[in-house]
This record gives structure tokens, C-alpha cells and sequence, in this order.
């Protein structure tokens, strides 16, 4: 019995460890403690516990970013929005194309977000422009 409890513990703290990937949307923060709006990540993965990797870009309350650096321009696969947070994306600098707005918590891959209705694209390497409001 006291074999089998272990067993189920362990499995359940590994399957925690698992989906710990992408951080928590309620204490988002950089380096140096200070809160982060929105952390965007360049990869993601059909395993949800395996997405939030590669490269991250951090957005701060207020950033307003019409034209994103061309190291990031159409690399965003995945983001996590800060609590009491929104992230408004656009497909074209200079806040053209299509928009959306990501609210608190984790979109573990963009691929899965279509851009409207009558759209056939996704926001995955698609965001070009983006604002963060807390």
C-alpha cells in the first residue's frame, strides 16, 4: 500500500512538473521583480506542457509597440497574459490588419486562435504590432 501511495505521488508532483512549462499568469515577473504585462514566446507544441519555449519577449503595463523589432516580427507562437492584464495583438505594423485581445492567463500555442470568422489564418508567427494595458 504505502508502494502504491508513492507511486501516485510521485506521478502526480512529475505530472505538475510537466505542465510547470509556461509561468503563472498571477506572478508574472522579469529578472529583476518587476511585474510583466505579457511574456510571448517564439515556440509551442501540440504537448501543452511543452510550450512557452524558445525565445521570450516581455511587455510591460502600458507598452504601446505599433511596430514590433524585426527580430520578433512574426516569430509570436505563444504568450501568457498577466493577471488583471490584456494584451491587444496586430497582424501589420502600425496597428494595421487584423486585431485581437488576449486576456489574463495561457495560450500554449497560437495556432489554435483563428483570426475571425471567414479568416483561414491564426496568430501563430503572425503579430506584427502589439499593446499591454494592466
Amino acid at each position: 500500500m504505502k508502494t502504491l501511495i508513492a507511486v501516485l505521488l510521485c506521478t502526480a508532483l512529475c505530472w505538475d512538473g510537466l505542465n510547470a512549462q509556461c509561468p503563472d499568469p498571477a506572478t508574472l515577473k522579469d529578472v529583476n521583480g518587476a511585474k510583466v504585462c505579457a511574456r510571448m514566446f517564439s515556440d509551442s507544441t501540440v504537448i501543452y506542457a511543452q510550450s512557452c519555449q524558445g525565445d521570450s519577449l516581455d511587455s510591460y503595463p502600458g507598452d504601446d509597440i505599433p511596430t514590433i523589432s524585426l527580430r520578433w516580427n512574426n516569430r509570436v507562437s505563444s504568450l501568457v497574459v498577466s493577471r488583471f492584464c490584456s494584451l491587444t495583438v496586430w497582424s501589420r505594423f502600425r496597428k494595421q490588419g487584423i486585431n485581437r485581445k488576449f486576456s489574463a492567463g495561457i495560450q500554449h500555442r497560437l495556432k489554435d486562435v483563428g483570426q475571425g470568422l471567414g479568416i483561414l489564418r491564426d496568430w501563430d508567427n503572425d503579430i506584427s504590432g502589439y499593446m499591454c494595458e494592466c
